[in-house]
């Protein structure tokens, strides 16, 4: 009976304890930041934001400072060659530096200043590595890089047009950018290894549909002064034969003195019409073609301590090797272990000879010779010392007759 009674006086006074209390109220709120992400997680953000620039965003460079550079295109004897061009951001300097030089032969050869398209020939390129990666089944590389003689390759299948004509830039860009373009005709090729769907007809198809919405489609005919053309008869037109232009390699792996295949990741096609020559040999080519008129389109290593944008001068520090120490065995070294890389190619242009070392002037489509006033005559060059071309240089693109007596030691 008492606990009843106990029971019942519990329940009457929580009873009356509830009828007296107010109903708590809810609400959804947003989320206020509290001490940890004001403070503790900013702490922490400001260290890696130290760390990232200590860290990341500098680099060991050798220092040009006070030193006397002959960084004006003023001092230089040149060749004609266009306006610089940019390339964007597009990974096609293979193109716009052959393009480039090729401008040139033709006003060396016949006084004729043409401007050529050099999305024209990325676009066929294009189409060629998609077709070689179907019959290799996926196993051939696909990528934006390539190397120069796959310009006159490209001359030789599908002519080549005026830029006028063919610029490659559509939905208002002023310069170009293939990256979303790359990417979306690479995830289309990964899908067909993917499903083993080969068929040839219809990848090619799907590439260039690909390519015609981010940079048009080429013409097959055009007009240029009045006068009607196809990609093949303005080629015809320019006098110029693509089997002229031809590559010279230096780098002892392969045997001198033969043609052999340039291995690095952008010769995709793994040509073979390398001719591959003694250095010493390599840099009279150059010293002496520049100087009879002949320029080049030369590709190497751009990524290197005396590699500066903003003197945008290429030298090769003592603290890397003695200028006395740079040889063959010093080149080759380099490519082996992978720290001269197949970076990029250039147009050589003109010479500067100070005090009996000869510095170059290398035409550019790159984003890094355009730091500085864009109307300076300096605007799209560098300024290659010797030095940086005999040890990170690795070839270049000249036309046969600069190196005839050379060609006799190929049989040629």
């Amino acid at each position: 009976m008492k606990k009843l009674t106990l029971a019942l006086t519990f329940l009457l006074l929580a009873s009356f304890g509830f009828a007296q209390q107010e109903k708590d109220k809810a609400k959804f709120k947003e989320y206020e930041p509290g001490f940890y992400q004001e403070v503790i997680k900013k702490d922490i953000q400001r260290i890696k934001d130290k760390l990232d620039e200590e860290e990341s965003h500098k680099r060991f460079l050798m220092d040009q400072s006070g030193m006397d550079i002959p960084n004006k295109v003023k001092y230089y004897e040149r060749e004609w060659a266009n306006p610089v061009i940019s390339q964007g951001a597009a990974g096609t300097c293979w193109s716009y530096s052959t393009i480039s030089f090729i401008e040139s032969e033709i006003y060396r050869m016949h006084d004729r200043k043409v401007k050529l398209s050099e999305p024209y020939i990325v676009y066929w390129e294009y189409v060629a590595k998609a077709r070689r990666f179907v019959e290799e089944r996926g196993d051939s590389r696909f990528t934006q890089g390539s190397e120069a003689n796959a310009v006159t390759r490209m001359m030789k299948k599908h002519g080549i047009v005026p830029r006028s004509v063919y610029d490659g830039l559509l939905h208002g860009r002023e310069y170009p950018n293939h990256s979303e373009m790359y990417e979306e005709m690479n995830q289309y090729l990964q899908s067909v290894k993917e499903d083993n769907a080969w068929n040839e007809q219809q990848v090619i198809s799907t590439i260039k549909s690909i390519m015609n919405h981010y940079i048009g489609k080429p013409p097959q005919s055009f007009q240029v002064n009045s006068q009607q053309y196809t990609p093949m008869s303005y080629l015809e037109d320019l006098n110029i034969n693509p089997d002229n232009f031809i590559e010279i390699l230096s780098y002892k792996q392969k045997p001198y003195w033969e043609k052999v295949e340039y291995e690095v990741p952008d010769n995709w096609w793994n040509s073979k019409q390398y001719r591959n020559v003694p250095l010493d040999v390599f840099m009279e080519i150059i010293k002496e073609g520049i100087r009879e008129g002949y320029t080049m389109s030369i590709g190497g290593d751009v990524s290197e301590a005396g590699f500066l944008g903003s003197t945008q001068a290429a030298m090769v520090p003592s603290f890397d090797i003695p200028s006395s120490h740079i040889n063959e065995n010093a080149r080759q070294f380099r490519f082996s272990n992978n720290s001269t890389t197949d970076d990029h190619g250039m147009h050589l242009v003109g010479y500067y000879n100070d005090n009996g070392e000869d510095w170059f002037l290398i035409k550019d489509s790159s984003s890094g010779s355009r730091n500085n006033d864009p109307d300076a005559p300096e605007f799209g060059y560098y300024f290659f010392h010797e030095d940086y071309v005999k040890l990170k240089m690795m070839n270049f693109t000249i036309h046969r007759s600069a190196v005839e007596d050379i060609l006799e030691r190929f049989n040629e």
